[in-house]
C-alpha cells in the first residue's frame, strides 16, 4: 500500500476519494458503491495527473530561456513528483510542491504550488494555487487530466454516452501532428446545440482541442443512466480525450480543463511568450478549480 495516500470518506452521501502523494494524483472517486475514475488499467496506467509546468508538448521537447536551452518533457514533472502534506482531515487535505535542484535543472524558475482536495455534500472540489516566489515573472501552463470511466455504468454502451455543454460551442476544434504538436488547421466543431455524442471514432486522431470554450462546465451522462457535472475556473482550454480500445474492453474519457496547451508546429520564441501559457508576477499568485458532482 502506498504510504502517501489519503482517503477522504463522507458518510452523508457515501462519498469518497483518495489521493496519493506522488503527483498530488486523485486515485479514486467513489459515489456510492461506484469508483467513477478510472483505474490506471492496461489501456493507460494513469488516473488523473496534474500538468504542470507545461500542456502538452514542446518542439523538440526543449524550450529557451536567455541563452540556455532546457529539456522538459511532455506535460511536464509534476505527476512523477512527490508532493508534502500541508494538511490531511477527514474530508479534505492540502498538497505542495516546491522548486528544487532537480526540477530547476528543467526549469530554471522558484515556485509553489499547492493542491488542495475537500469532499461536501455537493460532491468533490479540488483547487490548485501557484505561488511565485521569485524576483521575475514565472512562465507557465498547468492543466488538469483526470479520466473517468466509459461507460459509467457496466450494462451501457460507450455510445449511449454524450457529453452536455453549459454554453453553445461555435469555435472550431483543433488537433495534434503525430509529435504532439498543435497543427494550424480549423476544424468544424463536432458539438451541436451544446451536445457532443460519444463513439471511439472522435479520437482516431487524438485529442479534441477547444481552445476558446465558452464552457465553464458540462455533464457526462449515458442515455437513461447515470450522470456527472463537471464545473470548472480559471482554465481557459479544454481537451477532451481517450486512447480507443482494441474490442469491446472497458475505457476512460478524459476531461480535461487547461491554462496552456502543446507548441504550435511553427512556434520557435521564448518560453514566456508561447502561445496559450500565462505568467505571474513575482509574489503573486494564481488559482483555479474544479468539481465533480453526481447528477
Amino acid at each position: 500500500m502506498d504510504i502517501h495516500r489519503l482517503y477522504l470518506d463522507h458518510s452523508h452521501s457515501s462519498l469518497c476519494a483518495s489521493i496519493a502523494a506522488t503527483g498530488a494524483e486523485l486515485q479514486s472517486l467513489r459515489f456510492g458503491d461506484a469508483d467513477v475514475l478510472w483505474d490506471a488499467g492496461p489501456l493507460w496506467p494513469r488516473h488523473a495527473p496534474i500538468l504542470f509546468p507545461i500542456v502538452g508538448t514542446l518542439k523538440g521537447d526543449a524550450f529557451r530561456e536567455g541563452d540556455a536551452t532546457f529539456t522538459l518533457h511532455r506535460h511536464g514533472f509534476a505527476r512523477d513528483r512527490a508532493f508534502s502534506w500541508i494538511s490531511r482531515s477527514e474530508s479534505a487535505c492540502t498538497l505542495e510542491l516546491r522548486d528544487d535542484a532537480e526540477t530547476r535543472a528543467c526549469y530554471p524558475f522558484p515556485f509553489r504550488l499547492r493542491i488542495s482536495y475537500s469532499l461536501d455534500e455537493a460532491g468533490f472540489h479540488m483547487g490548485l494555487d501557484l505561488h511565485n516566489p521569485g524576483d521575475a515573472a514565472l512562465p507557465a501552463s498547468l492543466g488538469l487530466h483526470p479520466a473517468f470511466r466509459w461507460p459509467l455504468a457496466s450494462g451501457v454502451a460507450q455510445t449511449a454516452h454524450r457529453l452536455v455543454f453549459d454554453e453553445q460551442e461555435p469555435g472550431p476544434l483543433r488537433r495534434l501532428n503525430h509529435d504532439g504538436l498543435l497543427t494550424p488547421d480549423h476544424h468544424a466543431t463536432p458539438i451541436h446545440d451544446r451536445v457532443l455524442p460519444l463513439h471511439d471514432g472522435l479520437f482516431a486522431e487524438d485529442a479534441l482541442l477547444f481552445l476558446e470554450p465558452r464552457s465553464q462546465g458540462l455533464r457526462f451522462e449515458a442515455e437513461g443512466g447515470p450522470a456527472l457535472t463537471f464545473r470548472w475556473e480559471g482554465f481557459q482550454h479544454l481537451g477532451i480525450w481517450t486512447k480507443p480500445a482494441a474490442g469491446p474492453k472497458p475505457g476512460f474519457l478524459c476531461i480535461e480543463p487547461w491554462s496552456g496547451y502543446a507548441d504550435p508546429m511553427d512556434w520557435e520564441g521564448a518560453f514566456a511568450d508561447k502561445p496559450g501559457s500565462f505568467l505571474i508576477a513575482p509574489g503573486a499568485s494564481r488559482c483555479w478549480s474544479f468539481s465533480v458532482s453526481q447528477a
